[in-house]
């Protein structure tokens, strides 16, 4: 079965197209395949591995929306009191907002939550120190593969310190990758003082793959 275009949408940065099959919806930006609704495993395990780690996760920022699995993943954490989700393309927001797709009025629909069209750098920039207990990344398919080029800053150092200034004391930062990266794990580690990788093994489709999350706690001084 192909996929239908159900939505099509022009940015600076290219072409954002969500396609459906059946009941299926996927997500691809300039032809890359960002996401899709039928395997979730590794945003829903981004989310868990971050919320298992930290005591009290009241508040996350979500850098990446997609199609909001990683964000319903945090709210379902009765010990979340506020998330916020900065994403890059403004259509994507949209999409989820007036239903285009089906799951996204309800996905936004929890109080708790604030979704902000935006640079996840920039937001960033403008955090005041010490704002967030867990902060989450999932703005690509990891560094090496990235939908904007541009997005290689997400994944080094300076804009990691930068991160690690907004996270409070035993905060965590979790990355999710597609592949295992030796630089994202020696950035992470400059920032943080630490970095800790675990492998997700998932099945996409008829085939097993292996996904990584990247996770650094801001120490806890004194």
């Amino acid at each position: 079965m192909e996929y239908d275009v159900v939505a099509r949408a022009t940015s600076e940065r290219g072409e954002v197209v969500l396609c459906r099959r059946g009941v299926v919806h996927e997500l691809r930006v300039n032809g890359v395949f960002v996401m899709d609704s039928a395997e979730t495993g590794s945003e829903v395990e981004l989310a868990k591995a971050a919320l298992s780690v930290v005591d009290e996760p009241r508040s996350v920022l979500v850098g990446g929306l997609g199609l909001g699995f990683t964000m319903h993943e945090v709210l379902a954490d009765s010990r979340v009191e506020r998330v916020v989700v900065v994403e890059l393309e403004e259509s994507i927001v949209d999409w989820m907002r007036d239903g285009t797709i089906p799951h996204g009025p309800g996905f936004l629909a929890d109080e708790r939550l604030e979704v902000t069209h935006g640079d996840i750098r920039q937001a960033v920039a403008e955090t005041a120190a010490e704002t967030y207990d867990l902060v989450l990344l999932d703005v690509d398919n990891g560094p090496g593969y990235l939908v904007h080029e541009a997005n290689s800053k997400v994944y080094e150092q300076p804009f990691l310190e930068q991160v690690a200034s907004v996270t409070t004391p035993g905060g965590v930062l979790v990355v999710w990758s597609a592949a295992e990266s030796v630089a994202l794990r020696e950035a992470m580690a400059a920032a943080f003082g630490n970095c800790e990788v675990r492998k997700h093994p998932v099945r996409l489709h008829d085939r097993d793959e292996t996904y990584w999350l990247y996770l650094a706690r801001r120490p806890v001084l004194g």
